[in-house]
């Protein structure tokens, strides 16, 4: 294992930069909040550290890419904000997150309440679920895996086309697995920066994706025509678990994070660090370093105690974030569903310790 290191001034520019206006700038921010910041280059925080490299096939070594500090991010012409017209987040659901219809609802709530309090003071919407078949996209079976997949390019088409005039972006979300293009195995994810279009699949965070005894599998196409989306007719999903839940909002908040123009983080272990596989993706932390805090808060113009009590909020949160199974639901659904948060609680207690700096 090897870590990436960077020198005190180094980090130390990269957050606040050596032009006088965007010093300014910074000098301007609160003084908690600008403790909690310099923690990128004090060489004895205990809040923010180094990116760790483990294999050659991780994402730094694998993808050369430039880095990405603070002044380049707010000079970056490309780069898109949300607008007092357009400060709304949507969440569009394809086809269904849980085995049963509750613990879809649920779970897309689970995430829009994460979306809210992570990308704070932006609104974050839900779309009505729609089937694969309303998306008229092309799907196949993995030849390897032997899973259901749908084509990537042609969620982002759907999604550009019925994306509402409020939004700043719309993300679609699905269980099921994604390709880019016929020659590819599979792609997590995909998104469009200029058109603030993303969709994002879930299906390979299931603890059995990898498994030999995996139930996603089906037998090859026979011959089924493009238009006969029937196949996707009860279709596997994985159990929800915490870990499933905490992999979901990682993928969704770094991804919504390249909308904002946040690229790949190569200053220290942050949630926009790059990942090649899962264990890699498992290895980046939920929060963000720094630097890419700095980026986010530009963008969006949250107060950090602020955000960071929301994110508490909803890992503590109980009737908010799950309300109780009406009556309605049939029986097979009438389940209590608590939030799954275990796999939260290590970060929870960071983000107090945050708090604490931000505070002192």
């Amino acid at each position: 294992m090897q870590t990436v290191q960077h020198s005190e001034q180094t980090l130390k520019t990269a957050l606040i930069s050596k032009n006088p206006t965007l010093v300014s700038q910074y000098e301007k921010l609160d003084a908690g909040e600008r403790r909690l910041l310099n923690q990128a280059f004090k060489p004895d925080n205990d809040l923010f550290g180094p990116i760790t490299l483990h294999s050659q096939s991780d994402w730094i070594i694998s993808h050369p890419e430039a880095p990405q500090d603070f002044e380049e991010f707010f000079s970056d012409p490309s780069r898109k904000a949300p607008s007092p017209e357009k400060r709304s987040i949507y969440i569009q659901c394809i086809g269904s997150l849980g085995n049963t219809r509750v613990i879809s609802e649920e779970y897309i709530k689970w995430l829009k309440g994460y979306c809210e309090a992570f990308f704070y003071g932006l609104t974050v919407k839900l779309l009505e679920p729609v089937p694969v078949s309303v998306t008229r996209c092309s799907f196949r079976v993995n030849d390897n895996t032997q899973n259901l997949q749908i084509h990537a390019g042609h969620i982002l088409r759907f999604l550009k086309k019925n994306k509402p005039r409020d939004a700043f972006c719309i993300v679609g979300i699905t269980m099921i697995d994604l390709y880019p293009r016929d020659s590819w195995n599979f792609v997590f994810g995909q998104a469009s920066l200029t058109d603030g279009v993303g969709i994002f699949s879930f299906a390979r965070y299931g603890s059995d994706f990898y498994s030999s005894h995996y139930e996603g599998k089906v037998n090859k196409l026979q011959r089924v025509s493009s238009s006969d989306y029937s196949i996707f007719d009860n279709y596997y999903v994985p159990e929800v678990t915490s870990i499933l839940l905490l992999r979901s909002c990682k993928t969704l908040t770094h991804e919504i994070g390249h909308i904002f123009g946040l690229r790949h983080c190569q200053w220290l272990a942050c949630l926009m660090q790059g990942s090649n596989h899962l264990e890699e993706a498992d290895r980046r932390p939920l929060n963000l370093c720094p630097i890419c805090l700095r980026k986010l808060q530009c963008a969006v113009g949250f107060n950090i105690i602020d955000r960071y009590q929301a994110l508490v909020r909803w890992i503590d949160g109980e009737s908010a974030d799950s309300p109780g199974v009406s009556r309605e639901h049939s029986r097979e659904d009438h389940v209590n569903l608590p939030k799954p948060v275990e796999a939260f609680k290590e970060w929870k207690e960071w983000i107090i310790r945050c708090l604490a700096v931000v505070r002192k």
